[in-house]
């Protein structure tokens, strides 16, 4: 009994980690034995997912409705924009960099082998007509996140243009609904140490060996990228928004045990919504929009991981690229890397697309296939980071959020 006490008196987000420590040992040990407990993982991640479709959709309409100057919001979207393709190029380049120094592809012998079609490599207006649903049914139903934004998007235009009376009825029940969707996903998340325990146990069962082997320094190198983005994060936190990188990291570590155990910006979407509202209290306004816009197009480590595979397939192919073929790279990495899905694998496809764009041997996605899901988990929660470091700077240059205020609410709260 006062082992369950002791239990029970821990933190959430510490019986989340000691549930994934357990299941990273079990799959470890008993590999294949484990792959039962499997389904209970993939039962909790579609709830998650299920619940935040609506989370987003109503959040974004509530967001929208409490807007009082259109004016500065317009001004806030065109700068998280800009802030979300400069970073996503940014990645892009560190990626190929760290490549460059580590020289991970060279050595790798790649054999040869027949490559699969995998289809066009999308232009910029492709990508533009595909953001437009004709049918906002279907687009629920495929879970298409930048679709949905899109049509919450507008209708809370026409809302903000209703007439005093109605926008007050039109607001009144978006914020229910948004109220009632956080609950539901509050609801789900009380079973996350279970379910986040049961994905890594069935992960590392899958594919914890692949760990040591030909593909260490690839998966270093990539994770080291990754690290650089961090650094960067924490120094754009520290001196534009006034952070303190240890307090965000902190404040935040939920989203990364989901992030690392779900592989899926979308299932994570939830969970960082909850934190941008209750722990870091940014304004609705700001992070209802941002952070579903930066699931679908802020996608930091999808981009190291995009530039890390091609130079590491050039480097095992004896290609060199020159400067301007390296601009190119940046260009079409940033384009690929903006359409690919917020779902586990999502950044698997769009690898492939990048190897088959610059004319490369498809072989080495097929190497790394084993062990992408070790990758993903990186990926993904730079992905899930980057949309809160943005969305938190925003906040501050534009609502004069203060971090502080936030720590003492919540600190109040916990007391």
């Amino acid at each position: 009994m006062s082992i369950w006490r002791y239990y029970t008196g821990l933190s959430f987000a510490t019986r989340v980690l000691i549930w994934m420590v357990l299941g990273a040992v079990l799959g470890l040990i008993f590999k294949e034995n484990v792959l039962f407990l499997k389904p209970v993982g993939e039962i909790f991640l579609n709830l998650l997912i299920m619940g935040a479709i609506p989370l987003v959709f109503f959040n974004l309409l509530s967001g929208l409705g409490a807007i009082e100057n259109v004016k500065d919001f317009g001004t806030s979207g065109i700068k998280i924009i800009i802030y979300y393709l400069f970073s996503t190029a940014l990645a892009i380049t560190v990626g190929l960099t760290m490549t460059g120094i580590t020289k991970a592809g060279e050595g790798m012998n790649l054999k040869s082998v027949p490559t699969a079609d995998v289809g066009q490599i999308p232009d910029v207006w492709s990508i533009i007509k595909d953001m437009v649903p004709s049918n906002i049914f279907q687009s629920f139903s495929e879970a298409n996140l930048i679709q949905i934004v899109l049509f919450a998007v507008l209708l809370g235009i026409v809302g903000l243009n209703l007439p005093a009376d109605k926008k007050s009825k039109f607001q009144g029940g978006a914020d229910f609904m948004a109220d009632l969707m956080r609950r539901l996903v509050e609801l789900i998340l009380k079973a996350s140490p279970v379910g986040l325990g049961a994905l890594m146990a069935a992960t590392f069962a899958e594919y914890g060996s692949q760990i040591v082997g030909s593909l260490s320094l690839f998966i270093l190198t990539i994770y080291l990228g990754l690290s650089i983005m961090v650094i960067f994060y924490m120094t754009i936190l520290r001196i534009i928004g006034r952070v303190y990188p240890f307090w965000f990291l902190k404040t935040t570590s939920e989203l990364y045990a989901t992030t690392v155990a779900t592989c899926s910006s979308l299932a994570s979407l939830a969970v960082s919504l909850d934190i941008a509202e209750k722990k870091l209290r940014l304004p609705k306004n700001i992070f209802s929009f941002t952070l579903p816009i930066g699931a679908q197009f802020n996608k930091d480590g999808t981009a190291i991981m995009l530039g890390t595979i091609l130079l590491f397939t050039a480097q095992a192919s004896g290609i060199r690229f020159s400067f301007p073929e390296m601009v190119q790279i940046v260009l079409v990495g940033l384009l690929i890397s903006e359409g690919s899905a917020g779902i586990p694998g999502g950044g698997f496809v769009a690898a492939m697309l990048f190897a088959k764009a610059f004319n490369l041997p498809l072989e080495i996605v097929a190497i790394i296939g084993g062990s992408y899901r070790l990758i993903d988990m990186g990926n993904t929660t730079i992905n899930c980071m980057g949309d809160l470091v943005a969305t938190t700077i925003v906040s501050k240059l534009d609502y004069k959020w203060d971090p502080k205020e936030s720590e003492n609410m919540a600190l109040d709260e916990t007391s």
